[in-house]
């Protein structure tokens, strides 16, 4: 079974394109050491599935980022995700207000989904964002996805403790000419799909079960990985901006400058001879 990958095909006769996403080793260490309850795992998994589908549309090398900040329970979700499907992401959770078993908008309460896209042919950033209107992350991402790309969007998506799949459907320009009924039969089609199916299934046997007597031509399978490595040349910038006067200061008063990144769920710490080499040193020469 092929694991950790996007799965593109397109359905030739009918003008529809999609993708598979089927994370394993990805998302298992994109949430190892974390201890997420059962809600925000599910929730998380269900996001870095639907990340992984649309981040492998980027045409060049860049990064996108999606956030979903909310009031709720869940009140920050960020998922990560560049042109060679290299993942990386966290959740933020009040444990006092979960309350199990709630339904997403309770979850994450009043709140917006945001999309930073950085490219290097781009002079800045491209942010987006979109009021989060739907009862669960398919519904989410399938208002975004048709208003942002004028095209009609289905998704389904499943994550439990050891997988995150998700199937992404979209209606081409000349659909409706090929076979008008061919749009709602495919979602039909779709929606006869279990949770716990498509959690179990491989991409190509997921295809064979959805569309048997569909045409349907399958391209090559791009691979997904957990893409979190540790890098002090990130924390030495954003220390060497600090300026050497207010890290001394922050030195006297806790001892070391400690460095949280939650999004790697790593931690940095550097003390007084450390923190000398980092400014008698050129800012090319550190590592």
């Amino acid at each position: 079974m092929q694991t950790d990958c996007v799965q593109p095909f397109l359905f030739e006769h009918l003008d529809i394109r999609g993708a598979l996403v089927t994370l394993d080793n990805t998302w298992l260490e994109l949430a190892a050491g974390r201890d997420y309850p059962d809600d925000v795992l599910h929730t998380l998994g269900e996001m870095s599935a639907v990340t992984t589908l649309i981040a492998a549309n980027l045409k060049q090398p860049g990064r996108m980022t999606f956030q979903l900040r909310g009031e709720g329970p869940i009140n920050l979700l960020v998922l990560d995700c560049d042109e060679q499907l290299r993942l990386r992401g966290m959740a933020r959770w009040n444990a006092e207000s979960l309350i199990p078993g709630a339904a997403l908008p309770q979850l994450l309460g009043d709140g917006q989904l945001l999309l930073s896209l950085v490219a290097a042919s781009m002079r800045q950033p491209y942010q987006s964002f979109v009021p989060m209107q739907g009862d669960s992350v398919a519904a989410i991402f399938e208002h975004y996805l048709t208003l942002s790309e004028q095209q009609p969007t289905r998704l389904l998506l499943a994550a439990n403790a050891e997988r995150a799949v998700g199937v992404l459907l979209q209606k081409l320009p000349e659909a409706d000419h090929k076979d008008a009924d061919g749009w709602n039969r495919i979602g039909h089609l779709l929606a006869t799909l279990k949770a716990d199916e498509h959690l179990a299934l491989s991409p190509l046997d997921l295809l064979h079960r959805l569309f048997p007597e569909e045409d349907v031509r399958v391209f090559a399978a791009r691979p997904v990985q957990h893409h979190c490595p540790e890098d002090w040349e990130k924390i030495h910038a954003m220390l060497r901006s600090l300026g050497r006067d207010e890290c001394d200061a922050i030195l006297r008063e806790h001892g070391v400058i400690h460095v949280r990144d939650d999004i790697c769920n790593r931690d940095y710490s550097m003390n007084a001879a450390d923190l000398d080499a980092l400014f008698s040193a050129p800012a090319h020469r550190m590592h």
